[in-house]
């Protein structure tokens, strides 16, 4: 048996892990399988390596949810410059119909996430319709009318659109692509590459509840739950956490936002980790998981931390906020649960780890294959 101190076995490895992600990824993928859509590291390294080597600019580099930019007005009757956020996002969830949403709602609803993430307020949409030829012109309509219903209790609007339709067998049923604009009214800095250590890591409730829900409608488990799927609008919630921090006085103690849907929780913290060139540790036993969740992924052999949400966000806040902001989150009924699940490390870099029940540290790393295809 090794002699070795356990701190020091963690420690090199640490170091190993650290050391091949630096490596330049060597993409040597020839085809697309599901793991290339699971948002995890698979995704990742197709997008770094065509999309973004393709199209490099500085706003693309930084592969945020959505891109920040600013607009000169300089033709009109001022020339005060306005901040914007751009997102643009796709929808293709089997089945279209779920407990607590479908691919309408969550379209409407996604896409206003992940302009809310920068701090934006969001104000328009599009939306783009990919039918199948044979496709139900009343389930077409119900779609619609729940977007409408969506974007109505976002606050924002729909106001322009394309409609395609494709023979049958090329596509599945629907397919749905929205994009959206918002401003940002606040000066706030939001971005994965924003955390530091002595941060707080908030999450504003338990995980897993869209991806199980989406998962037991498919009707291929025998499995009977009350699960519902999470999705919702994020916006007003964000709004508040803007708020608290101005009043903080410290419009950039929130350093980081993101919503964690493909790729889990576990993803988004490694997205955090990588950008900020930071360690991120966080507790087990914080971390909030339905009961009924949880022993659906035991019987499915999925981990929660991989599982996708779709109405919860992540946060990394600055120490001194962290109390004052997790009071805010839980007067909403949105952030009604959150909890502080961890903090923020100067070392290992780039490294997220997580203390277990029984006391012990795991590594957490970004998502590998396909856990859940087609649930967003």
């Amino acid at each position: 048996m090794s002699s070795q101190p356990k701190t020091f076995v963690a420690s090199t490895l640490f170091e190993r892990i650290e050391r091949a992600r630096r490596r330049k990824t060597q993409f040597r993928d020839t085809h697309i399988t599901l793991a290339h859509g699971s948002g995890g590291k698979a995704m990742h390294d197709l997008i770094q390596s065509v999309f973004v080597e393709t199209l490099r600019n500085p706003l693309l580099e930084r592969l945020e949810d959505q891109a920040v930019f600013t607009v000169h007005n300089d033709r009109g009757l001022t020339n005060t410059p306005t901040r914007l956020a751009f997102s643009t996002d796709s929808f293709v969830v089997d089945p279209l119909f779920f407990p607590g949403g479908d691919i309408g709602s969550l379209a409407v609803n996604g896409t206003v996430n992940d302009l809310a993430m920068s701090g934006a307020l969001p104000l328009y949409l599009s939306a783009s319709f990919i039918i199948e030829e044979g496709f139900s012109i009343d389930e077409l309509r119900r779609v619609v009318a729940s977007m409408a219903v969506a974007a109505d209790a976002a606050g924002v609007a729909v106001v322009t659109g394309d409609t395609k339709v494709v023979q049958k067998g090329s596509a599945d049923k629907l397919f749905i692509n929205t994009a959206g604009v918002g401003i940002l009214e606040k000066n706030t800095r939001i971005s994965a590459a924003a955390a530091r250590p002595g941060d707080k890591v908030i999450l504003s409730g338990a995980i897993g509840d869209h991806g199980i829900t989406v998962m037991v409608a498919r009707g291929e488990l025998e499995l009977e739950s009350q699960i519902r799927s999470d999705s919702a609008a994020l916006n007003s919630l964000v709004q508040e956490m803007v708020s608290e921090a101005e009043e903080y006085s410290d419009i950039e103690a929130l350093h980081c936002l993101r919503d964690p849907t493909r790729g889990g929780l576990a993803t988004t913290l490694n997205e955090f980790a990588q950008a900020s060139e930071a360690a991120i540790r966080i507790h087990e036993e914080c971390i909030p998981v339905r009961e009924e969740v949880q022993g659906a992924c035991e019987i499915l052999g999925l981990d929660p931390l991989y599982v996708a949400n779709e109405g919860r966000l992540v946060a990394v806040v600055a120490a001194g906020i962290a109390d004052r902001m997790l009071c805010r989150m839980r007067k909403h009924p949105l952030g009604c649960d959150s909890c502080i699940i961890g903090e923020v490390q100067s070392e290992p870099r780039g490294i997220v780890s997580m203390v277990t029940g029984f006391g012990g540290t795991r590594i957490v790393d970004m998502l590998v294959g396909d856990q859940l295809p087609r649930i967003c």
